[in-house]
């Protein structure tokens, strides 16, 4: 049974990814508004009824914008750590509450959904690969430094979101206030396209089928800039950009 992926969004503005194969589905993340993720996912043919679970990776708002609403509305658990829960804002509903910690797989029907912990300024980031049937898909967003727990995971991936925020020269010669361009660049920031590229290069395997480039900077990146420099170094994966303004195509990995 093949997987099925879509960036619902992508970016500073709110983020959003699918992944699931025929008949259930996750979101990691729901950073934009119910109704906008319920008028994309109709425009991509997907039913927000085959989504059985949110996974929340930190408490930032364009990560948990739509969370609430979505959440209530159609009865979906949403997985969050205590910690995140603490510094979110939110008010879920206490039976949707769901706690996981990093180490230990969830089990959402057919599909595993793998926690591991990430560097960036949040209090307690996680991200994601979601299993089924022995295929692998991950998100690898909001990052600020390729640790081991995000090579790791990345390595076992057919299909990956992968972050690719900035590019260096754009940004240090951009408009940015110093202190959030050192934010950025930091340990617990974002990924620039160079380092991005480094983990595609360094730690793909040979069965990486989907690369899709996610969360780019809207003042610091620009999508064919980073669209033609990952495709020099794809070998046999597609690339592609998600962008910050709509929906991907739905891709398929078998």
């Amino acid at each position: 049974m093949p997987l099925y992926l879509a960036s619902i969004n992508s970016g500073s503005n709110g983020n959003c990814y699918y992944i699931g194969n025929e008949t259930e589905a996750v979101f990691i993340d729901a950073g934009i508004s119910c109704r906008e993720t319920e008028k994309r996912m109709a425009r991509l043919g997907l039913s927000i009824g085959n989504v059985k679970a949110i996974f929340i990776t930190h408490e930032h708002t364009d990560h948990t914008r739509g969370v609430e609403v979505l959440s209530r509305k159609h009865g979906i658990p949403v997985y969050i750590t205590a910690e995140t829960h603490r510094n979110s804002n939110l008010y879920l509903e206490q039976n949707r509450i769901q706690d996981f910690k990093a180490g230990n797989p969830v089990r959402v029907g057919n599909l595993t959904v793998n926690p591991f912990t990430k560097w960036h300024d949040a209090s307690e980031p996680h991200s994601f690969t979601v299993s089924s049937q022995g295929l692998t898909a991950g998100v690898f967003t909001d990052i600020g430094s390729s640790c081991e727990h995000v090579a790791h995971h990345f390595s076992q991936c057919h299909a990956a979101f992968l972050e690719a925020n900035y590019d260096e020269g754009m940004l240090e010669n951009g408009r940015y206030p110093k202190a959030l361009k050192r934010r950025i660049q930091g340990m617990e920031g974002h990924l620039s396209n160079n380092q991005a590229l480094d983990l595609f290069t360094s730690r793909k395997s040979d069965r990486m089928q989907l690369l899709v480039l996610s969360h780019l900077s809207a003042e610091n990146n620009r999508p064919l800039l980073v669209q033609e420099l990952f495709s020099r170094h794809a070998g046999g994966t597609q690339i592609f950009v998600a962008s910050r303004y709509e929906e991907t195509g739905v891709f398929r990995v078998s």
